[in-house]
């Protein structure tokens, strides 16, 4: 239950069925906020409502909208400002993934991954901010990833939207400098476990895994949250650090290195993939929760290092 004074503030989180947007909205309700929950399904939507009135939240309102459409998005700003009049932070995290090479991942699939990753990003900004710049005041703090800073096999549509993320949170700082009671930022996570790698859409040769070291969407939302109440934002991890020191720095190493260790550390080798839309497409009620229930990482990649010298042997 809330322990302070202060009045509850009013808090949307986009991608809020699952993973990290439902850790945020929990986190949200134990401060006793007012919290806006935003994703496509309302049946996931309700779960976390029902979980976040228990958890202390002084209201909760599902709106279920896909990010990727612009005036959904518009409609779902516009209930919130009828509702409550104000809005002091927004956690986007909502987001989908597919595997495969670009010439393997069919069109529509691909354009979703950036329509839900990078144009939702767009479309929300484009609604939010004249909300918290006529307020003179709000927190606007968008979940990245480490991959927005890299390249890595078999993930070129999450590649590309997490770049643009990147971009557009560092131009939507510039063009608001104006507004100084008005934040913008950025969190970039590597490996979480959250449903998103059983979720994803895969038209590549394995399923994905959160990439060692993992860590949990409680301590990405806690620092989103943190972000936004004027924590700098950036990188969640050392490890994070030392990719983008690989690929920057000593790129004819990291790209000699980057396909065997994200088929080791990034996929799992030990199950058969076909080609799936996932949840790219539509909401899906499976895996849809707080973690992804992935275990172990390190046992993971000792599975996948059997796994792959077998095909190894068979192969020889």
């Amino acid at each position: 239950m809330p322990t302070h004074d202060r009045p509850p503030r009013v808090v949307l989180v986009t991608g809020a069925s699952s993973g990290i947007g439902e850790a945020a909205a929990h986190r949200v309700s134990r401060r006793g906020d007012h919290l806006v929950l935003l994703a496509r399904g309302r049946d996931a939507l309700e779960r976390v409502a029902d979980d976040c009135h228990a958890l202390g939240a002084a209201s909760t309102t599902v709106v279920p909208a896909d990010i990727s459409k612009d005036d959904e998005v518009e409609a779902a700003i516009g209930s919130v400002m009828a509702q409550h009049g104000w809005i002091d932070t927004v956690i986007g995290s909502a987001g989908v993934v597919a595997y495969g090479r670009v010439e393997d991942v069919p069109a529509e699939v691909f354009d979703q991954v950036v329509a839900t990753n990078l144009l939702g990003s767009v479309n929300l900004a484009r609604h939010v901010l004249p909300v918290l710049r006529a307020q003179g005041a709000g927190n606007l703090v968008v979940v990245g990833s480490v991959v927005g800073h890299v390249a890595v096999p078999d993930m070129a549509a999450y590649v590309i939207s997490k770049w643009g993320v990147r971009a557009l949170v560092r131009q939507l700082q510039v063009d608001n400098r104006d507004c100084p009671g008005v934040r913008i930022d950025y969190v970039a996570p590597g490996g979480v476990d959250t449903p998103i790698y059983r979720q994803a859409a895969t038209y590549g040769d394995a399923a994905g895994r959160p990439p060692f070291p993992v860590t949990t969407p409680e301590r990405i939302a806690q620092r989103a949250l943190e972000v936004a109440d004027g924590r700098r934002g950036g990188q969640v991890g050392l490890a994070n650090e030392v990719i983008r020191f690989g690929f920057t720095v000593v790129p004819w190493a990291y790209d000699r290195l980057v396909g065997p260790l994200f088929s080791l550390a990034a996929q799992d080798q030990t199950v058969e993939v076909g080609p799936d839309p996932g949840n790219v497409l539509q909401s899906r009620g499976e895996h849809h929760g707080l973690h992804g229930g992935h275990g172990s990482a390190l046992l993971a990649i000792g599975a996948n290092a059997v796994e792959l010298a077998r095909r190894r042997v068979q192969g020889a």
